[in-house]
């Protein structure tokens, strides 16, 4: 049965839930495919091990910045009720809209996709084709962790937390692997010592890297419903990124070890090039494996805290209202679960039906989230102005150099993708019309919204 308007999230989470949350969100198929190419754009160990120490460092400030918000305005809308605060009820619309159309659902599709690769490449569905196996195992996925999710958040976040043990025990698989191989040939001496890395193949090395440890800002949707969330969200994030840096280093150091720097940088298969020196055939398997609770761990997190945002959402609009009922017995916002489910099966679909188009999509949608990440970040120094009289139970330290650099660090990241996106073409038009495209829709959506306010009869 749904909730009754006043219903709401309640605070049934607690510390080790919303790390277990955060963490399986960070931790996802980047991790085994970027330190390839980090290694290859820094050529030296020192720089390469510095850009993901550095990563851990950014994100650990935008972790502060992000403490400061949750834990002051704590809210299941997370960025959506930041940004509603600092900026009104339009950003906000335009946000929710981004995260329900592309960010949030493209996300679950991808996973899927992940997850399907590679259970196909262990057990092919019988009659299909490795894109069909793919796409029902990615469908598949998606409507058995979204049944978990609609059983309720303690459902979810018990699923979460076991997930999320089996894919950091899988990357200590790696490390253990590392330690039992023989050290990786010495490398033939250069004819110089190791350069190093221009800006401009840093900066990129730091992109990949800061892809790597995206996600973090996602413990802000779960922030109303986390015990004594005023002290344990700073503990959760604080926690998360320290886990997950520590956790990077290591799988980076195992990496290095068993491959050397140009092993490193030559591998298509990192984690399976690791495994294969120890395991042989069976680590190709057991990598497989891997990815795929890997992928799963990260598409329930996401499911848990994308919903909130059309919750929210809901909540603020009338003519969305449906999206805004709280299912107070199970603890979950089921239409707004429901509806994510359709919409990532949509994407599955249309990205069975064009290929890579659909994933090329998604990746130029790379824009639209910085865009707002970044405005999250602003919502910080605006909210102090706005709101000085608001209780703050935590305060970024260093105010405002802080907040500075983890906005400098938005814009750069927005600047980054939209040259990149600017270089590349999707059915013969250029890519950052994709982006464009779904703010654009979003405008026709606030439009109308606007419009059912306004006829919309008085209560």
């Amino acid at each position: 049965m749904s909730a009754p308007a006043g219903a709401g999230p309640r605070e049934v989470l607690g510390l080790r839930e919303a790390v277990a949350i955060t963490v399986g969100i960070v931790i996802g198929a980047g991790i085994f495919k970027a330190p390839a190419m980090v290694a290859g754009l820094t050529g030296d160990p020192a720089w390469m091990f510095g850009a993901w120490l550095l990563g851990g460092l950014i994100s650990l400030v935008g972790a502060l910045c992000y403490a400061e918000l949750a834990t002051t305005y704590p809210h299941a809308g997370g960025d959506y009720h930041f940004l509603h605060r600092a900026f009104g009820r339009s950003v906000s619309l335009l946000f929710g809209w981004a995260r329900l159309s592309v960010i949030t659902t493209g996300s679950i599709a991808l996973l899927g996709f992940v997850f399907g690769d590679y259970m196909t490449a262990i057990l092919p569905l019988p009659g299909l084709s490795p894109a069909g196996s793919a796409a029902v195992y990615a469908a598949l996925s998606i409507v058995g962790l979204s049944w978990i999710n609609l059983l309720g958040i303690r459902a979810s976040s018990s699923t979460q937390l076991w997930l999320t043990c089996l894919e950091i025990g899988g990357l200590l698989l790696v490390l253990a692997a590392a330690l039992l191989a023989n050290a990786a040939p010495a490398a033939p001496p250069s004819p110089a010592p190791a350069a190093t890395p221009s800006a401009a193949a840093f900066g990129l090395a730091m992109v990949f890297v800061l892809l790597t440890y995206g996600g973090w800002n996602e413990a802000a949707y779960i922030s109303a419903e986390v015990r004594d969330a005023r002290r344990n969200m700073v503990k959760a994030l604080v926690l998360s990124i320290g886990l997950i840096t520590l956790l990077y280093l290591l799988v980076n150091w195992a990496y290095w070890r068993a491959l050397g720097l140009q092993g490193m940088a030559d591998s298509q298969a990192l984690a399976a090039d690791v495994l294969a020196l120890e395991f042989g055939a069976a680590g190709q398997v057991v990598i497989s494996v891997m990815i795929a609770i890997t992928a799963l761990t990260s598409i329930n997190a996401t499911m848990i805290v994308g919903a909130r945002t059309s919750y929210a959402l809901g909540r603020d609009w009338t003519a969305l209202r449906w999206l805004g009922e709280w299912n107070d017995l199970r603890g979950a916002p089921a239409n707004a679960l429901r509806l994510q489910c359709v919409v990532a099966l949509a994407l599955v679909a249309l990205g069975l039906a064009t290929g890579g188009g659909f994933n090329t999509m998604v990746e130029f949608t790379a824009p639209v989230f910085w865009l707002f990440f970044l405005l999250s970040g602003l919502s910080l120094m605006v909210l102090r102005w706005r709101e000085p009289q608001a209780v703050r139970p935590f305060r970024v330290p260093l105010y405002p150099l802080l907040p500075l650099v983890f906005c400098t660090t938005c814009g750069y990241m927005l600047w980054s993708s939209l040259s990149y996106v600017g270089a590349q073409t999707l059915g013969g038009l250029n890519a950052a019309w994709v982006s464009v495209g779904v703010l654009a829709l979003g405008l026709l959506l606030l439009w109308w919204l606007r419009g059912a306010a306004r006829t919309a009869p008085a209560s």
